[in-house]
């Protein structure tokens, strides 16, 4: 039965058919949006019109980023049984790509004045800038470091096969989940949003709608593989490792509870440790190999 969801949701031809069905719904999401926005400066839809995704073009890349994300998504479930290294690095990537997506709404909102580094809005942009110029290096040499380590292994122990089992069975596991979280919390969030009310969400509660919860997930689902790995070793090394990585994710799931400079922080400090637990854990087996 696990074998058949398995084959059903994760193989090459599904993740294949989830990537265009995906890439359609993104391309008419940014067209909607792009066109309620026109219409709402026309006059003739004013629901939405004090939102902060609402009031500039620029924002409607908003939309088919979010899609992306949720094929990222997809993506980290699908390598989880084929590449712990490759796992995390996508744990990473998630997280670059939605200060990413904020950076468009930023960049809506921008005030072009010579008090850049006094006006909150553009202070904000500055920092996520730069974050994500950091971040996109410090995942390069992750996947660098990280594909270096997986091309010197030999062939599988049957323990580590029977580790990849049991791996295969929670990804298949967490696809529906997934997808069900992200439909309750859309359905949730349109439920609880009152076009009429001036008091619409705020950006910062939008901008964390499934990934605060999703981060959650991630971090049981990081101490189950912990303890999971402990039944084909008990290398401290890889004890090691693998606990970094969860004090890694939740720091990521922190910063969806802070705001500005301490969230950016947050966010860049947990993959420059997740990068110095991969260092650390390759020369540390390279000297035990030696």
């Amino acid at each position: 039965m696990i074998e058949k969801l398995n084959s059903f949701f994760l193989s090459e031809k599904s993740k294949t058919r989830i990537e265009k069905i995906i890439l359609y719904i993104a391309l008419i999401g940014f067209l909607v949006h792009l066109a309620l926005i026109y219409i709402s400066e026309l006059g003739l839809f004013q629901a939405f019109s004090k939102s902060e995704l609402m009031n500039n073009p620029i924002s409607a890349v908003y939309t088919p980023f979010s899609f992306i994300l949720v094929y990222e998504v997809y993506l980290l479930i699908y390598y989880l049984p084929r590449s712990f290294t490759t796992y995390i690095t996508k744990q990473y990537e998630i997280i670059t790509l939605i200060i990413i997506r904020k950076l468009f709404k930023d960049l809506s909102l921008l005030e072009l004045s010579t008090n850049w580094f006094e006006i909150k809005g553009d202070l904000q942009f500055t920092y996520d800038i730069l974050a994500s110029v950091v971040l996109f290096f410090l995942i390069f040499l992750i996947g660098k470091y990280g594909k270096r380590r997986i091309q010197n292994r030999g062939k599988p122990h049957p323990k580590v096969l029977r580790f990849i089992r049991r791996k295969r069975i929670i990804a298949t596991l967490l696809v529906p989940t997934f997808f069900s979280l992200a439909l309750y919390t859309f359905i949730d969030w349109i439920v609880h949003v009152n076009p009429v009310s001036e008091d619409l969400p705020s950006f910062s509660s939008i901008n964390g709608i499934f990934f605060d919860e999703f981060f959650m997930v991630l971090i049981i689902v990081d101490i189950i593989l912990l303890l999971i790995s402990l039944f084909h070793t008990d290398q401290f090394h890889k004890i090691i490792r693998n606990s970094g990585f969860i004090v890694s994710t939740i720091l990521i799931r922190l910063s969806f509870g802070t705001s500005g400079l301490v969230s950016t922080l947050l966010i860049v400090l947990a993959v420059l440790f997740g990068l110095l637990i991969i260092l650390i854990h390759n020369q540390y087996e390279k000297e035990q190999v030696g």
